[in-house]
């Protein structure tokens, strides 16, 4: 192509005479360079002309010159003549881009610049090129005829749009060549197929494909090989060819193999199209499972459900094979010139084989139709009362066996069981309230065995929900509290626990009753916990209080609470002595009896011998109440023996039959029936004997017990009788362990002092006033401190 560019310029020259204008142009020629051009070089390719008065020198820049490709182009400085000194490859540089100047020779001043190019003409001179020399590809053998295999493409670097670089595909060859499948490629370089593939026809197919430029002079080519490697499809169904196994299975048994079947496959082995999964059919049970060996292909039949043979003697099934992978099957019908050609395909047909399992007679356990029951009783029911029946069932009918029922669980014993007919009966009284109860229910179990064969057995549950009954008073938590003396009022909390539950239990109903309830009370009165409220006119001391507890029912017991007042500035708790001081209490019975035992002996010596003639014994059984003994004395309290100690124990005794129980529970003046005494202790080095326990104290004088004779001897058989009873008590007081009592002096004074036993149900002041005006004044004539520190206890003060 030629351009032609045609400048014009105009010169102004200036003079101090004359100005001028002058015109001036030159024509620069556009060139083409035919690329890879083979000679000779150099050649000229044009001449720039400048229309000029004076001399101009021609000089050329840019690519082709100085710039890559550097020495292909040149020119004549003074002719203008450019000239090509080596070839130039069109895919390397399309246009060479220059600039050329020219520049007056009499003064080097530029006189013209202007661009110019010089296009390189295209040859095919490439061929096409294909991305790979080799294609890998993988084809699996159901692959449907018309389906994409792969693509190929080839580049050709000649000019775009021209012949050089357009390109046709062509399948040079396949090899092997097989007449039920025939590869093709499209313009666009896809390769496909039609017909059906076969794995065992040809399990690797090369293809080697031509691509072709369309060039004028000379048409350019190369090629590429594609391998197709084949993977074998499932054309091939699997055939159950035998069985192996006696197909026998004993009944109630599980895990047993009684077959192994084989079945044969043509496809490739240890593929999917190889591996085979089987089905069992007509097992309505769900007896049966099978799983394949991945070895061999082979199907081991697995029995997973107990089989009954009572049930069923013989079993017939069918088992079915197919492939992990679908089966597929083609076959080429016809072929056209054009298009896809036509194909037939076959459903697939699974392999199945029937089989008979045979089951064994073995000798099952028996059975309980019912593993649990729920039975519903009353507590402290009659014994022999019927609970349930429990029945077994032996599942060889053809030979049954003789059962036999037990008891395997009765963790209290409250039951038996008729080992021939399975009823069950109490033998001991239910109580919801045991520990073997839980939940208000207990838990039994039967066992039952067959008696010629005791290894087979089965069990049964029964559960007895036991209904509960009112038969628990409310106990309280604790029968000894504090509280704290105040000038106000000051309460402590209360607190019964019951074992029967709801309704029979709390919230419960409180009373004082009997002495102190002007100085006690509730509040409130109702309650699962309350408060017991001290009024302003109570001291500091120890008390006694009867209280009535009553449940929702209105059951009610009565019950001994210990309080004691305390002065909480000295001491936040003056049970806490107490507390400290029990330990020592386990002795003290034993002592009390040891030492009642000693003095009654020194008793008995001393009026053996004081006495030369030894009357009988009086009965004094009258002379316990408003009765004085004969004393014949000079003086108050210097000769008479007072029996402190058994006069206490007769007003005990005598209160107890005033005062019958209530409610079950035992009472003796307000005390309840758990026999405990009251032990007054004093050091051993004072020189005035206290009372200890029931210990006598004497005070008579030696020299007046001659004239006392008669005295002494109703006193002996007072004594007789009365240690009689002592024994009798503390033989119940055996499992009982006393208390001590609180002190209620200042604390800095406890050590001076020996300690005081004081049970839970201590000694009552009012027992004094119950023996009469006869004790009091035969009391107070003996020993007028005593009497005045117990009437200071009965009124609260010291």
């Amino acid at each position: 192509m030629f351009y032609y560019l045609v400048l014009l310029g105009s010169l102004c020259l200036c003079s101090t005479e004359l100005h001028r204008r002058y015109k001036r142009s030159w024509i620069i020629d556009s060139f083409d360079i035919v690329e890879e051009y083979p000679g000779p070089f150099p050649y000229e390719l044009g001449q720039i002309k400048l229309d000029r008065s004076y001399v101009v020198d021609f000089m050329l820049k840019g690519k082709g010159v100085d710039e890559e490709p550097k020495g292909v182009l040149s020119i004549d400085p003074n002719t203008g003549v450019i000239k090509v000194h080596r070839k130039v490859d069109f895919e390397q540089y399309k246009v060479l881009m220059l600039t050329f100047q020219a520049r007056n020779r009499s003064n080097l001043a530029v006189d013209t610049q202007l661009g110019m190019e010089v296009n390189i003409l295209d040859i095919n001179d490439n061929p096409p090129v294909f991305q790979k020399n080799i294609y890998q590809v993988t084809l699996h053998e159901a692959t449907k005829q018309g389906m994409f295999v792969v693509g190929l493409l080839a580049i050709d670097k000649d000019e775009p749009g021209t012949l050089s670089s357009t390109i046709d595909y062509k399948l040079i060859s396949v090899t092997p060549s097989t007449k039920n499948a025939e590869f093709y490629i499209q313009e666009s370089g896809a390769i496909s197929f039609k017909g059906c593939l076969d794995y065992e026809a040809a399990n690797k197919y090369t293809i080697l494909v031509e691509a072709k430029d369309r060039g004028e002079v000379v048409k350019l080519s190369s090629t590429a090989t594609i391998i197709v490697s084949m993977l074998d499809g499932n054309n091939h169904p699997p055939v159950i060819t035998g069985q192996m196994g006696s197909g026998k299975v004993a009944e109630g048994t599980n895990g047993t193999s009684p077959l192994t079947i084989h079945t044969a496959d043509a496809d490739t082995r240890f593929t999917a199209a190889w591996r085979v999964r089987y089905s069992v059919k007509g097992d309505k049970g769900g007896h049966f499972s099978i799983h394949t060996d991945t070895d061999t292909n082979n199907g081991i039949l697995t029995v997973v459900k107990p089989l009954d043979y009572e049930e069923q003697a013989e079993l017939k099934i069918t088992i079915s094979v197919e492939n992990e992978e679908p089966y597929f099957s083609c076959e080429v019908k016809e072929r056209s010139a054009n298009g896809l050609w036509t194909l037939i395909t076959n459903p697939p047909t699974p392999s199945s084989r029937d089989i008979a399992i045979a089951v064994e007679d073995v000798n099952e356990p028996p059975y309980f139709p019912k593993l649990m029951s729920k039975i519903i009783m009353e507590e402290n029911g009659a014994i022999g009362t019927f609970v349930d029946r429990v029945t077994a069932i032996d599942p060889d009918t053809t030979q049954p066996y003789t059962l036999q029922y037990s008891i395997e669980q009765d963790p209290a014993g409250w039951v038996r069981v008729n080992e021939t007919t399975g009823e069950i009966f109490i033998k001991k009284s239910l109580d919801r309230e045991s520990s073997y109860v839980t939940n208000s229910t207990y838990t039994i179990t039967v066992i039952v065995t067959e008696k010629d064969d005791p290894k087979v057995t089965s069990t049964a549950t029964v559960q007895i929900y036991i209904e509960d009954k009112n038969d628990n008073v409310p106990m309280l938590q604790e029968n000894m509290v504090f509280v704290c003396q105040s000038d106000g009022v000051s309460s402590t909390e209360i607190t019964p626990n019951d074992l029967d539950g709801d309704p029979y239990s709390g919230p419960f109903s409180f009373e004082v009753i009997e002495d102190h309830k002007e100085e006690w009370s509730f509040d409130p009165s109702h309650g699962n916990t309350v408060h017991l409220v001290k009024h302003k006119s109570v001291h500091v001391g120890l008390y006694t209080l009867v209280v009535k507890i009553s449940d929702k029912q209105g059951s009610y017991v009565l019950q001994n609470l210990t309080v004691a007042a305390c002065d909480c500035e000295v001491s936040p708790n003056c049970l806490l002595q107490r507390n400290t001081q029990q330990k020592v209490g386990s002795g003290v019975i034993g002592t009390v009896i040891f030492a009642s035992l000693l003095i009654f002996a020194c008793l008995l010596l001393f009026f053996t011998c004081s006495c030369r003639t030894v009357k009988s014994l009086p009965q004094v059984d009258d002379i316990l109440e408003d009765a004085l003994l004969p004393s014949n004395i000079e003086k108050p309290g210097t000769d008479c023996v007072v029996l402190y100690g058994l006069l206490k124990e007769a007003s005990d005794i005598k209160s107890k039959e005033a005062h019958p129980a209530s409610n079950g529970v035992k009472k003796i003046s307000g005390i309840q029936q758990n026999h405990q005494t009251l032990v007054w202790k004093q050091s051993l080095h004072r020189s005035d004997s206290r009372f200890q326990g029931r210990t006598l104290s004497r005070r008579s004088s030696q020299r007046r017990h001659n004239s006392n004779c008669s005295s002494q001897s109703a006193i002996q058989s007072l004594l007789m009788q009365r240690l009689q009873s002592i024994q009798s008590i503390e033989h119940d007081l055996s499992d009982h362990e006393p208390h001590l009592y609180a002190f209620e002096d200042d604390s800095k004074n406890f050590v001076d002092l020996d300690p005081i036993d004081m049970p839970n149900n201590e000694f009552d002041p009012e027992l004094l006033s119950g023996l009469g005006p006869a004790f009091k004044h035969l009391a107070l004539i003996c020993n007028p401190e005593i009497f005045s520190t117990t009437e200071g206890m009965k009124n609260g003060t010291r």
